[in-house]
């Protein structure tokens, strides 16, 4: 009798639930199984092998774009061959470049890191950019910076409101309920940054407008006035570019999620197993070493500059042959191009609900091309002699307005849903069907 009583409590010791431990207990399972976790050792090859799994099939298609974007401009294949061929090779350039720069980021830490995806977030425009400004094709770059506004957040930003909601990681919810919630305090943030973005875009183009109203106006003079207030609105942005990098990595680091969503300390010492996992999976190690992710990016951006010199090239004929403006290349062909990597990882965070994510990814990316890579350019262009101003066309203007307009109103309660994911997809083919009809201006 007595043996069975024992097995009998031995039994019930088993079958006890996790959710009836102690707290006690349940905090040394925890330390226990953080202290079993072996950190993974990472050498030449293992990063080389990540490399080339983590992104495999855009490995792939490098491969074999990349030698035949080159030998299209060699031999002279033909202008739309030769610029089909290099966008096919840049799109995977960027994915690669994009995972390069996130295990680099990993090994530097937080603030550095944040430098580095500043920096390296839109490398594919900049570089583009940067060689159409050096061959004079001023149309192109003005069209590619408000193309790339209006492709993160129309395009990029509908597809993952739209894919989120559509077909999200998590089946539980149906289909009528479903929506997805945003950081409100991350949108009105970036909300304002457009705000400051459209100011700066559109005085430029204003004071040229109200300009020519005058009596007995001059063209010349007006013209270096304009390009005069754009320089000087460049350095702005960028000074408030810079501060906003400060905001964000320094003086309000995380102090959003800490302020409005504090947790006990009870229902972490008492967290299940199941949470546990779940935050285990979200931790995120390098799995490249530091050299390699540097060699990486440095090999990466050398192709992508060679590329993109062949694409700069084959435009005017693309222009001509394809009878399109540069106008429709710059504002709707190149930003599909320069934002493929992140289309493709800002459409996969939706689907795993991660919604801040996506608004750093797209919106982000918007303010980065705004208050940086603008800047920038026109900063460069005074220096090598090329009169790139802000002073935008007044369609282009208007429609950079309203763009923001419906990307504001549609972020500003901190939710989404599939719905509003199509709003700004139908917003997109609009605006492409109303580009394709447009024709060039005089520079």
């Amino acid at each position: 009798m007595a043996t069975s009583s024992e097995e009998q409590a031995a039994k019930d010791i088993v079958s006890v639930p996790i959710d009836a431990v102690p707290s006690g207990s349940t905090a040394t399972a925890i330390a226990a199984h953080d202290h079993s976790k072996t950190k993974k050792v990472v050498t030449i090859m293992s990063s080389l092998y990540s490399i080339w799994r983590r992104i495999i099939v855009f490995n792939i298609l490098a491969i074999i774009f990349v030698p035949l974007g080159i030998i299209s401009f060699v031999l002279k294949w033909g202008d739309i061959p030769t610029f089909v061929l290099n966008v096919c090779a840049i799109i995977p350039l960027a994915k690669l470049l994009d995972y390069s720069t996130d295990q680099l980021s990993m090994r530097v830490g937080q603030t550095i890191g944040g430098l580095l995806n500043a920096t390296f977030g839109n490398a594919i425009e900049l570089i583009v950019s940067i060689l159409a400004l050096r061959k004079g094709e001023l149309r192109v770059v003005q069209a590619s910076l408000i193309g790339s506004v209006l492709s993160n957040l129309l395009l990029v930003l509908g597809f993952c409101f739209l894919c989120g909601g559509l077909f999200p990681s998590d089946k539980s919810a149906t289909l009528l309920d479903r929506f997805q919630l945003l950081d409100p305090d991350q949108a009105n943030l970036n909300i304002g940054l457009l705000s400051v973005v459209f100011l700066g875009f559109i005085i430029p183009a204003a004071f040229h407008i109200a300009s020519e109203q005058t009596i007995g106006f001059n063209a010349e003079e007006i013209a270096s006035k304009t390009l005069s207030i754009s320089r000087g609105t460049a350095i702005v942005l960028l000074v408030t570019y810079i501060a906003f990098l400060i905001f964000q990595l320094y003086s309000h680091r995380g102090e959003t999620r800490v302020v409005s969503e504090p947790v006990p300390d009870v229902e972490r010492v008492d967290a299940p197993a199941a949470a546990i996992e779940e935050e285990e999976e979200e931790e995120e190690e390098a799995e490249t070493l530091a050299i390699i992710a540097v060699g990486a990016l440095v090999c990466v951006t050398v192709v992508i500059g060679f590329c993109a010199e062949f694409l700069v090239d084959s435009l005017d004929g693309l222009a001509k042959q394809a009878s399109i403006s540069k106008t429709f290349i710059g504002i709707i062909i190149l930003p599909i191009v320069g934002n493929a990597a992140e289309h493709v990882t800002a459409v996969s965070a939706a689907m795993r609900n991660k919604m801040n994510l996506v608004i750093s990814v797209a919106v982000g990316s918007s303010i980065q091309i705004s208050l940086l890579v603008a800047p920038v350019l026109v900063l460069i262009g005074w220096m090598i002699g090329q009169n790139l101003s802000l002073d935008f066309e007044i369609f282009e203007s208007v429609v950079l307005f309203v763009t923001i307009f419906v990307t504001s109103t549609l972020i500003s309660d901190g939710r989404t849903n599939w719905l509003e994911g199509w709003m700004l997809l139908a917003s997109y083919v609009i605006l492409a069907i109303a580009f394709y009809y447009t024709t060039d201006v005089a520079e």
